[in-house]
């Protein structure tokens, strides 16, 4: 170490684990941290614009690799904007650490300056957040939080003064090594008994269906011959979705609000639900007359979201390595032969729109329609087979759920747990810093994307190649919906944009305007062929309806009360615009698939 100070201890120490970089904004609380990091070789320090993109990218970034990486933020506002970010890698179960400035140590108690309690306002983020006030609790309070974001899966933080990083290390130690810090990975397995009561329940099952999560990432053999034995569909949440939907024939699609109407139909329709690996937030959706088996390592997930039956501790891989020798395998496929021919024609529904509009008659005179699932859709079959894609909370979500297909190589990251908007951008910065050589693509609401715009000037800076595809419908278009649904107007949602593409060429990207359908298919792939950071701003359909897998009658009546309100309130253009956009899909509806 060039100093043998707190801070540079923290920078060998991260080093020595194989940490290579750290997001963040710098400041004056931090002067110790980034001193350290700009003399340090082998760690690069990443600046963002705002420190709750820093936290974001840091949890993409520890999303793809699979290793620990950090953030850090000044005292007072620098600690309080990386909270979201920092809930966000909380909620996705990755492991992140985050250094948190402190204002000066003689200050504290006293509302100096920038003062807050990053203890407080950090404990309900993370599994561990303990303040470094003298040189004796060094190394050993890092190495805790460094072991317990990697053994949790989560976030730990550490505080530390700007003047308590420049005091002299008094504690001299081997350096922590990757080897030293990160555990095995465990192999749990239920009791014997267990399992045999799992497998009796299996054998007594007719017709059983499988929801399976982001648990089952490494699992996706075992996954696929569990369905094999039970003659059991699949149906993936959504963070399961890049580990499951691949080469795998048993596969559903989703249900949920985002879903599919095959994924609604296999749930519905099982007398057994086997939950592996996932935590399936939306009780609505589960089945009403089945028994439900849950799988999970976490014992304290099972049963929280439905009623079950029997609940199984475990890894996911292992556990189900010791179920299958122990089941016999059916034969009966007609619950999953029924559940596919649904998923077929349900795909093939989704399929018709994302192709070009030709509900509109003559083109030369009739409104070209740009529909957001066109858009993705030549987006999925331009993208590398290894592309990673992050997405917006709201309609792009939708879309990428719908559309996207996932390889095996492909990676897919959003707000899917804590659901916040504008991830989308400072998560690709994270994917594209830990791979630069890799296609990363930022599938952005202009909504999402006008909340933490300043990182487009970090693209440039750190001459990250991103691409960013902004779905612009000039509305918080996802919010509007769940408006509608229960029969409210739409208020307070429009977005008075503006031009996305001058805008991102000031700050030194390749950019593009779309608002015909002609030109989009060129646009797309100029932009991902394009050298550095790219951005295409696509004007879609505002009134495009991403239809949940089923309606219920809360929501038909919702519905029918908005539309009463919108011809009353002189708002009949809204109407017509939303029957022009979606008269294909409600032609689907009207005359059903031979």
């Amino acid at each position: 170490m060039s100093k043998s100070t707190i801070a540079n201890l923290i920078v060998e120490t991260l080093a020595h684990i194989g940490v290579q970089r750290v997001y963040g904004v710098p400041g004056d609380s931090l002067n110790a941290i980034t001193d350290a990091i700009r003399t340090h070789p082998s760690i690069h320090w990443v600046h963002t614009r705002n420190e709750e993109a820093a936290a974001f990218a840091a949890g993409a970034d520890a999303h793809l690799t699979g290793t620990l990486a950090v953030c850090a933020g000044s005292c007072g506002p620098g600690n309080t904007h990386l909270i979201n970010g920092l809930y966000d890698c909380q909620r996705n179960r990755v492991p992140v650490l985050a250094i948190a400035a402190q204002i000066p140590t003689k200050e504290l108690g006293s509302s100096y300056f920038q003062e807050t309690k990053p203890d407080h306002i950090f404990a309900d983020c993370s599994f561990y957040c303990e303040t470094i006030s003298h040189p004796s609790q060094m190394p050993r309070v890092l190495e805790i939080a460094i072991r317990t974001a990697i053994a949790r899966q989560g976030v730990a933080v550490i505080v530390i003064s700007g003047d308590t990083a420049l005091e002299e290390a008094v504690l001299s130690r081997i350096p922590l090594t990757l080897e030293a810090i990160k555990p095995l990975q465990p192999i749990v397995t239920p009791e014997p008994a267990v399992l045999a009561l799992a497998a009796h329940m299996i054998a007594d099952a007719s017709r059983i269906t499988i929801l399976g999560g982001a648990g089952c990432a490494d699992a996706h053999t075992e996954l696929l011959a569990l369905a094999e034995a039970t003659k059991a569909p699949i149906i993936h949440a959504l963070r399961g979705k890049e580990y499951i939907e691949y080469d795998n024939p048993y596969d559903v699609g989703m249900t949920g609000l985002i879903g599919f109407t095959s994924g609604h139909y296999a749930m519905e329709h099982c007398d057994l639900l086997l939950m592996i690996g996932t935590d399936f937030p939306y009780t609505p959706f589960f089945p009403s007359n089945a028994k439900v088996i849950q799988l999970d390592l976490r014992g304290e997930h099972i049963g929280r979201r439905t009623s079950v039956d029997l609940g199984l501790v475990g890894t996911v891989r292992d556990t189900l390595r010791a179920l299958l020798p122990l089941l016999t395998p059916k034969t009966d496929a007609g619950h999953l032969e029924h559940a596919q021919s649904h998923f077929q024609h349900a795909r093939k529904d989704l399929d018709a729109l994302a192709q070009p509009d030709s509900s509109t008659g003559k083109k030369e005179s009739a409104k070209q329609i740009i529909h957001p699932q066109h858009l993705t859709a030549i987006l999925d079959r331009l993208a590398t087979p290894d592309a990673v894609f992050t997405c917006d909370v709201g309609t792009p979500t939708v879309w990428a759920a719908r559309y996207l297909h996932m390889n095996g190589k492909r990676r897919l990251i959003g707000s899917f747990n804590h659901g916040s908007m504008a991830n989308a951008l400072p998560q690709a910065i994270g994917a594209q810093m830990a791979f630069p050589n890799r296609q990363v693509i930022s599938m952005s609401g202009d909504g999402g994307l006008a909340m933490l715009m300043g990182e487009l000037l970090s693209l440039k800076q750190l001459n990250a190649h991103v691409k960013i595809i902004v779905f612009q419908n000039d509305a918080l278009s996802f919010v509007e919906l769940e408006m509608k649904a229960v029969g409210v107007l739409s208020f307070g949602t429009d977005l008075v944009n503006p031009d996305f593409a001058r805008l991102a060429e000031s700050c030194g990207l390749f950019a593009q305007n779309v608002d015909s359908p002609d030109d989009l298919e060129s646009a797309i792939a100029a932009a991902l062929a394009h050298p550095g950071p790219a951005l295409v701003a696509v004007k879609v359909a505002k009134q495009e309806l991403a239809m949940p897998p089923t309606i219920t009658l809360e929501q038909a009546k919702g519905f029918g009360v908005y539309m009463v309100k919108a011809a009353l309130n002189h708002r009949g253009d809204e109407l017509i615009d939303l029957a022009q956009t979606n008269l294909r899909a409600l032609l689907q509806e009207a005359i059903p698939t031979l």
